[in-house]
């Protein structure tokens, strides 16, 4: 189990703010990963999502668990390092619960498949052990310079 700082998840993905969505990684082996980050109060995104009820949206959600998904893949394939995986599919999302600013997104994301440069994974995001969203994705590799 090995767990990262935020300047080492920016060596293994290409996201930057103001779109990067993990904080730390908790820990992670070659199937899973558990990432932690802050839903921050002053997020733009809150000045017109619900302003007077600020509510993070479920595809921000979405997103922080496929930048986690990105981490493990990168950690597969780290040898490779002109390919990033891209998201190719989103399947059976549930919604369950609200974020709001200042709580803390849990995101833990299990590679339940490779086949060639296709990887398969499912996922769950809550705050203080409530889930907030489970969903199922593939990612695919692909060559940002191609």
């Amino acid at each position: 189990m090995s767990s990262l700082t935020q300047d080492q998840i920016k060596e293994l993905i290409p996201h930057r703010d103001p779109f990067l969505w993990l904080d730390e990684v908790v820990e992670m082996d070659e199937t899973h990963i558990h990432a932690r980050t802050v839903v921050s109060e002053d997020l733009d995104v809150f000045r017109g999502h619900y302003p007077q009820f600020p509510v993070l949206p479920g595809v921000l959600q979405c997103e922080a668990a496929f930048q986690a998904g990105a981490v493990l893949i990168a950690q597969q394939i780290e040898n490779d390092t002109e390919m990033v995986p891209v998201v190719t599919r989103l399947n059976n999302v549930q919604f369950r619960k609200l974020v709001r600013p200042g709580e803390t997104l849990d995101i833990e994301i299990e590679l339940t498949e490779q086949l060639a440069n296709a990887f398969f994974l499912k996922g769950k995001v809550s705050v203080a052990g409530k889930v907030t969203v489970r969903l199922e994705f593939a990612c695919a590799l692909a060559n940002p310079n191609a």
